[in-house]
């Protein structure tokens, strides 16, 4: 991934934010009038059955099943949710190692950041035409490719962010309905395809480092099944070769579309 560059003026760098305090005050919170709601819902229902032990012994006859039901679904989806949380850990590990490496470099040799401006006045789509104009490219100007298609479709700060210390983002935008899109570009060839490793590090920055309301991976390549399964569980947009050409040529969605 190339060092970072900015495309519409924006400031430059990847904004690695954590969640704020406010966030957390209002997750407790939350927390805590579920508790003392489930405490009262609890006291009630042992009143009412109490008192009328007919129709509470048809409730729980009829409920139970549904109780069961619920306990299965649950044990089932733990290891599938240790799962996704280690990769959170592993994703969030890599990224503070990032950020160290980052602060070294900088300190040795401060990145510039420059507008990207475009050389060849020919149109995009004209260019970028199937999945060897993309790969003809380094992962610099893989990058680019992808930035500047974000802003022909109505983007707004547009930055390219690739590069050391990244945190797996290398185009950053804004929608432009206002939502924030992480990207990260992945210039691989056919034969090649992104692994659930790639989306896992992905996932452990995009939305707690990043603060992402649309996240995507967008390749020249294709995806394995358990990257995709990753992908589709976190809400991470998967956008392959034969997609991004028919975005690059209008013919698709775009990844936040």
């Amino acid at each position: 991934m190339a060092a970072p560059t900015q495309v519409d003026g924006a400031s430059s760098g990847p904004r690695g934010r954590t969640y704020p305090m406010r966030r957390t005050m209002f997750v407790l919170a939350v927390i805590g009038v579920l508790l003392c709601g489930g405490f009262l819902a609890v006291r009630e229902v042992v009143r009412w059955a109490t008192e009328h032990p007919g129709p509470a012994t048809v409730v729980s006859v009829v409920a139970l099943p549904f109780v069961v039901a619920l306990v299965v679904v649950a044990i089932r989806g733990m290891p599938r949710l240790r799962e996704l949380r280690r990769a959170a850990r592993a994703g969030k590990a890599e990224a503070e190692a990032e950020v160290a490496l980052a602060a070294a470099a900088e300190e040795a040799a401060p990145a510039v950041v420059a507008p990207v401006a475009d050389p060849d006045p020919e149109p995009v789509a004209a260019r970028w035409g199937s999945v060897e104009d993309f790969l003809a490219m380094d992962a610099y100007a893989f990058e680019q490719a992808i930035a500047h298609l974000c802003e022909r479709d109505g983007c707004r700060n547009v930055e390219v962010v690739g590069g050391a210390g990244d945190l797996g983002a290398d185009v950053l935008a804004t929608t432009a309905d206002g939502r924030r899109i992480i990207i990260q570009c992945k210039r691989y060839c056919p034969d090649n395809k992104v692994g659930s490793q790639d989306v896992q590090r992905f996932g452990g920055t995009c939305y707690t480092v990043h603060e992402a309301e649309v996240a995507a991976v967008v390749t020249t390549s294709t995806f394995t099944e358990p990257a995709v399964d990753y992908a589709d569980t976190c809400g991470i947009r998967c956008f392959d070769g034969d997609r991004l050409v028919a975005w690059s040529n209008g013919a698709g969605p775009t990844p936040w579309g």
